[in-house]
């Protein structure tokens, strides 16, 4: 059983349990999780909802890209859609979830484990939670609604994060919003017997911190003067314009992505920022019967995720190739 649950002192509780795989998401794993939302929702003696990963490595590092690649390549689209359809419907559930709902965020927390964190009402980070969005390096796209929050984010840090494909520690996920609620690994075992013995109330009086920030304010400073921008040609040439190790890092992370997924990323986001989640997951669904159709996206996994040589070649290869009617023709469907 890789989805455990449990209801007992008004608390109901989700755990991950598939450690080996780092909880990665699997859809009768989305699926179980969507029909204990809805136990849990319709039970009054549940006050409130806790979710966590097992294994102490990770909360959920994401969706099961391997599978998609492998559904893509045997032409059967219908498995990946029915896939992302569950996956999203679960990430609206949570955003629509009408009691307390804390993720208690220990370790990995990326792609599909951000869908089933960032949306719900409380986000624990301990000191060894780690946010990522890393489509680009897969070549998808920041989906699970993140095309909603990502933009979002104050002084485009969102925008930053998704197209370089940024890793953050607990005290930028507190700064950003994307966590609620700094509690050390130590004391999330009491935390959670406190939420039983005293509700949601437990959380204010057990959060420490706060936990220290790695992106100071020149950093930051910078990402929205380079992200902020129109499109993916304008924030290399900001970045290009800053000439700074900093810029020069951010240069490289676009560049070792997918050029077709960064297009994509921004769009979808810029798209996101004008939306409801419920509209950005709609847009989302109908975008992955494309990109996940996409040569860059078979190659992206395989290099990345299945035989890990970390070598993919894109097609087209660079930015500078990127012919902006192909992006359209994506999103047209």
């Amino acid at each position: 059983m890789t989805v455990r649950a449990t209801a007992e002192g008004g608390v109901g509780r989700i755990v991950l349990d598939r450690p080996k795989a780092l909880n990665a998401l699997d859809l009768p794993m989305i699926r179980a999780i969507g029909a204990v939302l809805e136990r849990f929702r319709a039970d009054p003696a549940v006050r409130l909802v806790t979710i966590e990963g097992a294994g102490g490595r990770a909360f959920c590092a994401g969706g099961d890209v391997r599978l998609i690649r492998a559904n893509t390549l045997a032409g059967d689209f219908a498995a990946s859609e029915a896939f992302f359809a569950a996956e999203y419907a679960v990430n609206q559930a949570i955003a629509e979830f009408p009691k307390p709902f804390v993720a208690l965020i220990d370790g990995i927390s990326m792609g599909g484990g951000m869908g089933l964190s960032i949306h719900g009402s409380h986000r624990v980070v301990s000191e060894h939670a780690v946010m990522a969005m890393p489509e680009t390096t897969i070549a998808l796209f920041p989906d699970i609604g993140a095309s909603w929050f990502m933009p979002r984010l104050p002084g485009c840090i969102g925008i930053w994060a998704a197209l370089v494909s940024a890793r953050l520690g607990p005290g930028d996920c507190l700064a950003a919003g994307l966590a609620t609620h700094f509690v050390p690994r130590a004391g999330l075992a009491e935390l959670a017997g406190a939420l039983a013995r005293h509700g949601i109330a437990a959380l204010a009086s057990r959060t420490a911190g706060p936990a220290p920030e790695t992106l100071d304010a020149p950093t930051r400073a910078a990402i929205a003067r380079c992200f902020g921008k129109e499109s993916v040609p304008a924030i290399v040439a900001a970045l290009e314009a800053e000439d700074t190790d900093w810029a020069r890092a951010q240069l490289a992370a676009l560049r070792a992505a997918s050029p077709t997924s960064l297009f994509v990323s921004l769009e979808v986001m810029r798209r996101g920022a004008a939306a409801t989640l419920r509209q950005a997951l709609v847009t989302e669904l109908a975008l992955t019967r494309s990109v996940t159709r996409h040569p860059d996206f078979l190659e992206g996994v395989r290099a990345q995720v299945v035989e890990k040589t970390r070598d993919p070649k894109w097609q087209p290869p660079t930015i500078e190739a990127v012919d902006p009617a192909a992006i359209a023709r994506m999103f047209a469907g």
